[in-house]
C-alpha cells in the first residue's frame, strides 16, 4: 500500500432497559475501538453519559493508539480510568488525520456543553465534507469563530444550530435538514445529556455502518467484526437512515429517500479489517477475488521460475491468491516492522523510515524473479523505496510489479487521504484520462519510473467482478472521475484545470 492512510472508526454502545444505570459500557467501547485500530491510530477518545455524575457527559481522549489512550498494557490504571469514565452509553472514536492537523484539540469525540441537558452533546465522525470551505466561510459569516482546521467542528456548529429554540429535537428533522448542507460523507454518532444516543449513516452511504442487539445492549460500529467479536448478527444501515437509541429501547428512522448508492470502493481494497463483511460482501473473500482476477490478465507468458512476494500486510491476501492461480510459490520475502507504525522519528528522512519499516530477506530473494504485488499504487514513493531495496539488499534478480487496482487518477474529498492530483503517480503518465487497458509501451514506461522490470493493472472490469457488488452503487471517482457528489465533481474539475491535465470524459 503506497501513500494512503487509515481513516476514522466510530463506535456507539447501550445498555437499555433496566440495567441502565448499573452497566458499564466504557470496557466494550474500547474493545470495539480495538477492533478498529486499523482505521486510524493518531489519537483515539470516549464520551459517556451517566447522570449520576455532575458531569453527565464526560470525554477522555488523547493522542496515540487505543492501547495508549486507555492504558491497556496496565491492568490498574485501565481499570481506574473506565471506572472514572463510566456509564450506560458511551461513544468511541479512533481518528488518523485526514483534515485538520495532529494535535490533540482535534482527537474525537468533539463535546459541547450547556447549560440545558438536551443541547449538550458529543459527537464522533467519520467522513470528510467537500464542501467544508463554504460552511466554515458560512458560519464565519455569521459570527462563529472556527477554532481548528476540522470538518468536525463545522458539523458540530451547524448541529448545535439545528438545537435552537426551546423544545426537544426531532433528530430526523434535524438531520433531514443538514443534508440539504453537507456535502460529503459522514458518518455520526451523537449523545446529548439527556441520554439520547442517534447514529447516522449518510444519504449516500459512502463509509461503512452496521449495528448489533443482544439481549438490552445496542452497539453500532464501522466495521462488523465489532460486532462478531461480541456475539452479535450485524445488522445493516441503509444509507439515508439513523438510529435513535433511549434506555427504552432504540428504533431505526429514515431522514433521507433513497438515492443512488455510493460505497467506497476502497473499503474491500485496502481499508476495512479483512474479518469484516460490508454491505454483504467479506471482505476477504473480495480481495482473494482480486488476486485471482490479477492472475486472470497476467500478460507474462513464460512465469516458470517465479515465486510471489507482497507488500505487507494489506496486500497478502491479494497476493496469496495471485500466486495460488498461478501455480506459484508465495514467500515471505518481505517483512514489515510493525512496531515502526505510521510514525515519524526526527531526523529520520521519509524513505530511511520505509527503509525501517520494511525489509527483505536475502535468504528468500537472493537472484530470484519476483512478482512484488500491491494492493494500490498512488504516490509510488513507498514501492520506489522497497523496489530498491529488494535489489539492494534481497539481490533479486527481476522485479515485476502487479497491482490489484485500476491507476489512481484523482483525490478523494470523502475522507480518504489521497494526495493531491499533482501527487499521484498515474495521471502524468495517462494525461488525466483513465485506460482499462493500459497499452505495453506506456506500462513500460511506468516501470521503468518504478525502477521495476514490468508493471501490470487490475482493470476496471476485473475490480468490479473481483468486488462482487452492483458496479452502479460502488464510489470509483479516484479511478474514473465520477464523483457523487456536485462539490466533489467542481472540486475534481478545478484540479484538472489547474495541473492542465485532459478532463474525464463520461
Amino acid at each position: 500500500m503506497d501513500g494512503l492512510k487509515e481513516e476514522c472508526g466510530i463506535v456507539a454502545v447501550y445498555q437499555m432497559g433496566k440495567d441502565h444505570t448499573s452497566v458499564n459500557v466504557a470496557p466494550i467501547v474500547v474493545r470495539a475501538l480495538v477492533d478498529l485500530q486499523n482505521r486510524g491510530q493518531l489519537s483515539a477518545g470516549m464520551t459517556s453519559y451517566n447522570p449520576a455524575r455532575g458531569r453527565i457527559l464526560q470525554t477522555h481522549k488523547e493522542l496515540g493508539t487505543v492501547h495508549e489512550v486507555f492504558r491497556l498494557s496496565n491492568p490498574f490504571k485501565s481499570r481506574r480510568l473506565l471506572n472514572e469514565y463510566s456509564g450506560g452509553a458511551a461513544i468511541g472514536h479512533t481518528r488518523y488525520a485526514t483534515s485538520g492537523a495532529t494535535d490533540l484539540d482535534l482527537a474525537q469525540p468533539f463535546e459541547r456543553v450547556h447549560g440545558r441537558m438536551w443541547k449538550w452533546f458529543a459527537i464522533g465522525f467519520n467522513g470528510n465534507l467537500a464542501n467544508y470551505d463554504q460552511l466554515k466561510e458560512e458560519l464565519e459569516d455569521s459570527g462563529y469563530h472556527i477554532t481548528y482546521n476540522s470538518d468536525t467542528e463545522v458539523m458540530m456548529h451547524f448541529i448545535n444550530r439545528e438545537l435552537r429554540g426551546e423544545t426537544p429535537p426531532d433528530f430526523s428533522s434535524v438531520f433531514k435538514n443538514l443534508s440539504t448542507v453537507f456535502d460529503g460523507a459522514y458518518n455520526l454518532t451523537f449523545i446529548n445529556a439527556v441520554g439520547e444516543m442517534v447514529v447516522i449513516r449518510d444519504p449516500l452511504g459512502i463509509k461503512p455502518l452496521c449495528y448489533g442487539v443482544k439481549d438490552d445492549l445496542f452497539v453500532a460500529a464501522s466495521e462488523s467484526n465489532v460486532l462478531l467479536h461480541l456475539g452479535m448478527d450485524p445488522l445493516p444501515l441503509d444509507p439515508g437512515e439513523l438510529l435513535i437509541v433511549t434506555r427504552d429501547g432504540f428504533r431505526k428512522e429514515r431522514f433521507h429517500p433513497p438515492v443512488k448508492k455510493a460505497h467506497c470502493f476502497f473499503e474491500w481494497v485496502y481499508f476495512a479489517n479483512l474479518a469484516s463483511n460490508l454491505e454483504g460482501r467479506s471482505v476477504y473473500q473480495a480481495r482473494h477475488d482480486i488476486g485471482r482476477e490479477l492472475a486472470a490478465v497476467e500478460p507474462l507468458a513464460e512465469k516458470e521460475g517465479f515465486v510471489v512476494i507482497s507488500i505487507p500486510e494489506t496486500a497478502a491476501t491479494v497476493g496469496n491468491s495471485f500466486g495460488f492461480h498461478l501455480g506459484l510459490p508465495v514467500m515471505s520475502g518481505l517483512l514489515r516492522n510493525r512496531y515502526v507504525g505510521r510514525t515519524f522519528i526526527d531526523g529520520v528522512s521519509r524513505a530511511d523510515s520505509i527503509r525501517m519499516k520494511f525489509t527483505p530477506i536475502p535468504e528468500v530473494l537472493e537472484g530470484q524473479k519476483i512478482f512484488l504485488v500491491d494492493d494500490t499504487l498512488v504516490r509510488a514513493t513507498t514501492l520506489k523505496t522497497v523496489i530498491e531495496e529488494l535489489r539492494l539488499r534481497g539481490r533479486v534478480k527481476e522485479i515485476h510489479v502487479r497491482i490489484g487496482c485500476p491507476p489512481i487518477m484523482g483525490p478523494c474529498f470523502y475522507g480518504i487521504d489521497m494526495p493531491t492530483l499533482g501527487e499521484l503517480f498515474s495521471p502524468k503518465f495517462l494525461n488525466g484520462t483513465p485506460m482499462d487497458t493500459l497499452p505495453p509501451p506506456l506500462l513500460k514506461k511506468m516501470a521503468a519510473e518504478l525502477g521495476a522490470d514490468s508493471l501490470n493493472f487490475l482493470p476496471m472490469p476485473n475490480l468490479i467482478k473481483a468486488l462482487g457488488l452492483p458496479e452502479e452503487n460502488l464510489c470509483r471517482a479516484c479511478l474514473d472521475g465520477k464523483y457523487p457528489t456536485p462539490e466533489g465533481q467542481r472540486r475534481y474539475l478545478l484540479a484538472m484545470d489547474e495541473s492542465g491535465l485532459k478532463k474525464t470524459k463520461d
